[in-house]
């Protein structure tokens, strides 16, 4: 979608019979980069009294899900999202933007979107990754230390929601019980089917070592899905606001933790970067997170190569998507050789 076909006018009055406001133009500030499960732009909205403010809109994109499906409901990536940060906002625990609606109706504007109130801040840059460059490098060490603490704690308060009060169980399939196995079964299958019948020598060994180690007897509860620090709102060292939660599901905590974890290693160990003094190793962040948790540590070594094997299998999803659009030739490999199979390979490199 771009700014000539969106029809700013129909969002206009779509907001503003949602603020009580009879003459709202809307203007479009800017579309962050990055991402392939919807697409954002930022917005600013004037009432007739020239009252200013801030929005978040959140637009589907017409292709299939960048992740499996977790639910028997048949619904948007973006409904997901929304009806999982709407469980979130209600509960009140973790920090999450004021919602302002979602619109189901793809006349409005051509496709599903939802609203939220934009939330002043700063977000880690990827790439290049914030332990290279941005506001992360600019901190006292005993900030970054209370950034990387503070992202761990509210990944750790999330864990702790229990299930049935906040409306969240249609993520669990009929019938299936949820769990590491499940999980396992889940990507798996996903990751098949996404490669078409490709080879992939990293991946089939990576799921094998998976399916032998992985524990499958965890306490379950609602899992981020993409726990980062780039998925954080950032005021200071503070998590103002948590991002990101289409790819939530029903799991151990230990599947975010581990993803978190394998992250970490792509903005350090990947890129070659030694880490900022403060900056906490993978070794500390696991101890912070137990900590915050309350819980005995645990080894998550099979939680990372999980993850690692997840990102894997995203990135030849995504890949497939930008051959659709027509984006990327039918015979790149990029599929396979990217900076995830580097990731995935030096994690089982480091097992001998």
């Amino acid at each position: 979608m771009t700014d000539e076909v969106l029809d700013t006018e129909v969002l206009g009055k779509w907001i503003g019979d949602r603020i009580g406001s009879r003459s709202t133009t809307v203007e479009i500030d800017g579309r962050p980069s990055g991402g392939f499960s919807a697409e954002t732009l930022l917005i600013t909205a004037r009432d007739a009294e020239n009252a200013r403010s801030r929005f978040v809109v959140r637009l589907e994109t017409p292709e299939p899900p960048v992740y499996p499906t977790q639910s028997d409901l048949a619904m948007p990536e973006i409904e997901i999202q929304y009806r999982i940060m709407d469980a979130l906002r209600r509960d009140g625990t973790v920090p999450i933007a004021e919602l302002l609606g979602y619109e189901s109706d793809d006349r409005i504007l051509g496709t599903p979107f939802f609203v939220m109130h934009h939330v002043e801040g700063v977000v880690p840059i990827e790439s290049p990754p914030y332990s290279a460059e941005g506001f992360f490098t600019e901190m006292l060490p005993a900030q970054r230390t209370s950034l990387i603490s503070g992202g761990l704690y509210e990944m750790a308060r999330l864990h702790s929601l229990p299930l049935d009060s906040i409306d969240l169980g249609w993520l669990v399939p009929a019938g299936v019980t949820p769990g590491s196995t499940h999980l396992l079964n889940l990507w798996k299958s996903f990751g098949d089917t996404e490669l078409r019948g490709r080879s992939h020598p990293l991946l089939a060994s990576a799921w094998e070592l998976i399916a032998a180690e992985l524990p499958s007897n965890e306490t379950t509860g609602l899992c981020w899905g993409d726990p980062r620090p780039g998925n954080i709102i950032w005021n200071g060292a503070t998590p103002a606001c948590l991002t990101d939660f289409e790819a939530a599901c029903i799991g151990p905590p230990e599947f975010d933790l581990g993803w978190w974890l394998m992250f970490d290693r792509t903005m350090h160990e990947l890129a070659g970067l030694d880490r900022l003094a403060g900056d906490p190793t993978r070794d500390e962040q696991r101890s912070l997170y137990f900590q915050h948790a309350k819980r005995p540590e645990i080894d998550t070594a099979s939680h990372e190569l999980f993850a690692a094997a997840r990102y894997c299998v995203i990135v030849v999803r995504v890949m497939n998507r930008l051959e659709q659009r027509g984006l990327l030739p039918a015979d790149s490999m990029v599929w396979r050789d990217n900076p995830a199979s580097e990731c995935l390979s030096m994690i089982l490199n480091e097992r001998g």
